[in-house]
């Protein structure tokens, strides 16, 4: 597999490090001669690139594990021949990757489902969209590859209406708000994202749900959905998400979990040729207002 990076004038074995290739192996394949700056293979682990440089690395096929089925409780909120709508738990990691090959909502849709979308590949099947570990509440699943197209089609059009509670630290002046801050991978921190001027569009918008002397529940409404988006974007303004280890502040104060929940999902079925939108409640430390449900413009509700 081949990967390009534009560097940030960084040491070449920093530059390729990212969530998926640590610092140290990193510098084994710098030292195999798998990377080239420019054109010209490097082998110097500390060579200090320069802003804009192009950086070519050939990563070797890995043969991955086989994933397995098993058998772990699953919240689902809707089903039927061509997919289902799940509430993930906070702490699942969503499909298997470094350091978690087992215990993933793959592994109990693999289980569960006879037949499952393939088009993620082999570790993410019926993987339409995804959320990270520590966010819980609703994803969909894809039954069959045309499912899947269509699904992720309408995202990509931004048919899809995704919707999350986060608790933020702090309070607004406004009641609601619109962020348009593009996002990449932090040049500061490779593990990280962060608001990048020349990065991939992305755009939330937020509306004060309850206020607290120290605290404010937001419902927050994804436009684009860029890795870690809420995260960066609220911490960018100054309002990081509670609970959050990598976006937060030295100052914040630690919560239990990451205070994200995706909690409405609404999007046109394939098959029945109408707008389905389902609600998924979080747990009570987020102190929604049973009332504000109401809210949720919906056609078709499951709770």
């Amino acid at each position: 597999m081949i990967k390009n990076i534009i560097a940030s004038g960084e040491r070449l074995d920093k530059e390729i490090s990212s969530q998926d290739i640590s610092r140290s192996k990193a510098a084994k394949l710098i030292e195999k001669g798998l990377v080239k700056v420019n054109g010209v293979v490097v082998n110097k682990v500390s060579y200090k690139t320069q802003l804009g440089d192009n950086i070519v690395l050939k990563l070797p096929e890995e043969k991955s594990e086989s994933i397995k089925p098993e058998d772990i409780p699953l919240d689902i909120i809707y089903e039927d021949e061509f997919l289902a709508v799940i509430n993930k738990p906070y702490g699942q990691v969503v499909h298997p990757a470094a350091g978690h090959n087992t215990g993933t909502l793959v592994n109990a849709l693999m289980y569960k489902f006879q037949n499952l979308s393939n088009i993620g590949g082999e570790e993410r099947p019926g993987i339409v969209h995804r959320l990270d570990k520590d966010t819980s509440g609703i994803i969909m699943i894809a039954k069959d590859n045309l499912t899947h197209q269509f699904l992720s089609k309408e995202i990509k059009n931004r048919n899809v209406s995704k919707r999350y509670f986060a608790m933020v630290e702090g309070s607004f002046n406004e009641q609601e708000g619109f962020i348009d801050k593009p996002i990449a991978r932090s040049p500061k921190d490779r593990k990280k994202m962060a608001v990048v001027v020349g990065g991939r569009e992305a755009l939330t918008e937020w509306k004060v749900v309850r206020e607290f002397p120290d605290k404010t529940l937001l419902d927050i409404n994804l436009i684009t959905g860029r890795t870690h988006q809420i995260r960066v974007h609220m911490s960018s303004i100054h309002h990081p998400v509670l609970g959050d280890a990598i976006y937060r502040n030295k100052s914040s104060k630690r919560a239990d979990r990451l205070m994200l929940h995706s909690w409405y999902l609404s999007f046109l079925h394939p098959k029945l040729n109408k707008r389905l939108a389902f609600i998924c409640k979080p747990e009570s430390s987020f102190l929604v207002p049973e009332d504000y449900y109401k809210t949720a413009n919906d056609l078709s509700i499951k709770t």
